[in-house]
C-alpha cells in the first residue's frame, strides 16, 4: 500500500468513525475537552509521527494523547481519572515488565476505552543491544502484552524514540504499527512543575499546530499537571482524536 493510498484509506475510516460515534464532548458537556472523533487504523507495519515518519491524517488543531512507561500503580490511576473527568481518550504504550507486574491495571486502561500498545520490555537503549537481544526484548514484550490482553499488540513506540533497522524490520513483518510523536513536553525530570509542563505544551502546540503528543503516566509531575494540560487544550480549542486498531 502506497503512502497516498494509506492516507486516503485512513481519512475515510476516520470519517466513518466520526459518523458512527458522536463526539463525546457533547455527551459530557461543552465545558469538557471530550473526544471529537476516532480513527481506526489497519493492522499493518506503518510508521507514523512527523518527528520521524509520516504524519497521521489529522486536521489542523487536532491532537492525539499518548502516554509511555506504564502501567504504573503510582500514576496511571490518577491519569485515568483526569482523562475521565474531561471525557478524553488516549493511547498508552506499555512496558512489558510493568504489564507483567500490573496486568489488572493495564486491563483497566483498556476497559475505560483507551488503547494500548507496546513500549519495549525493559526500556533499554535498543541501539546498544545486539540484534538478537533486541528481538528477545520484542518477544518478551509481545508475550507480556498477549498475557495481559489475550490479543496481539497492534502498535509499538520505541524507548527513547531510538529506532533500529532490526526492530523496524521485525515490527513490519508482524504488521505492528510504529508510533513516533509530533511533539513532547520533555516530562521526565522529577523537578518539573505544572507551570513548566504547561509552558512546554503550549510552545509545542504553537510550533506544530497539533499532532501526536507524548507524555508519561509513570512520571509524578506529569500526573499532577495533567488536569491543567487538558484544560490548556480545551481553552485553546484543540480537538482530541482517539486511535484504535482493527481487530
Amino acid at each position: 500500500m502506497t503512502r497516498a493510498t494509506r492516507v486516503v484509506k485512513l481519512m475515510a475510516m476516520g470519517a466513518l468513525a466520526a459518523l458512527a460515534c458522536p463526539a463525546l464532548a457533547a455527551e459530557c458537556g461543552a465545558d469538557k475537552l471530550g473526544t471529537s472523533r476516532t480513527i481506526k487504523l489497519p493492522r499493518e507495519g506503518a510508521l507514523y509521527g512527523a518527528q520521524q515518519h509520516d504524519p497521521l491524517p489529522l486536521k489542523k488543531g487536532e491532537v492525539v494523547l499518548t502516554f509511555d512507561d506504564g502501567p504504573e500503580p503510582a500514576g496511571t490511576p490518577a491519569v485515568l481519572a483526569a482523562l475521565a473527568d474531561q471525557c478524553a481518550k488516549a493511547t498508552f504504550f506499555m512496558l512489558g515488565d510493568k504489564l507483567t507486574r500490573a496486568p489488572d491495571l493495564a486491563r483497566r486502561v483498556v476497559a475505560e476505552g483507551h488503547s494500548a500498545g507496546m513500549h519495549s520490555y525493559a526500556h533499554q537503549h535498543l541501539s546498544e543491544l545486539r540484534p538478537e537481544q533486541q528481538l528477545e526484548d520484542l518477544r518478551k514484550n509481545l508475550a507480556a502484552y498477549r498475557a495481559a490482553f489475550g490479543v496481539d499488540a497492534p502498535a509499538y513506540r520505541f524507548p527513547y524514540l531510538e529506532e533500529t533497522p532490526t526492530m523496524l524490520a521485525a515490527l513490519k513483518a508482524s504488521n505492528i504499527t510504529v508510533m513516533s510523536i509530533d511533539l513532547g513536553i520533555n516530562d521526565w525530570l522529577p523537578s518539573d512543575t505544572t507551570e513548566l509542563l504547561t509552558v512546554r505544551l503550549a510552545e509545542g502546540l504553537t510550533a506544530r499546530g497539533g499532532g501526536i503528543i507524548l507524555m508519561h503516566d509513570a512520571n509524578g509531575p506529569t500526573v499532577k499537571a495533567l488536569p491543567a494540560l487538558l484544560r490548556l487544550l480545551k481553552d485553546k480549542g484543540y480537538k482530541v482524536v482517539h486511535l484504535e486498531w482493527e481487530k
